[in-house]
C-alpha cells in the first residue's frame, strides 16, 4: 500500500491526464459536494453480474489498450 501523498499525486495525475485540468477540478468539486457512497455505487454499477474471470479479463484489456490520442 502506498502512502496518502503518493496516492493523491497519482490520482490527480490520472484525473488531469484523462479529463484535463478543468474537468478534473469539476469532478473533484462534484465528488466533494454531493453525498456519494463509492462502495454502494461499485456494488450496483461496477462489474455488476460479471464473474471474477470476466472482471480480470476486462482489467487486463484495459491495461493493455492503446493509449494514443488521435
Amino acid at each position: 500500500m502506498i502512502n496518502n501523498a503518493v496516492l493523491l499525486d497519482k490520482g490527480i495525475k490520472c484525473l488531469t491526464s484523462q479529463l484535463g485540468i478543468l474537468e478534473a477540478e469539476q469532478f473533484i468539486y462534484v465528488l466533494k459536494s454531493q453525498p456519494f457512497d463509492y462502495t454502494e455505487w461499485r456494488k450496483i454499477n461496477l462489474c455488476s453480474g460479471m464473474t471474477l474471470d470476466e472482471i480480470s479479463n476486462a482489467a487486463d484489456a484495459y491495461c493493455n489498450r492503446d493509449n494514443t490520442v488521435t
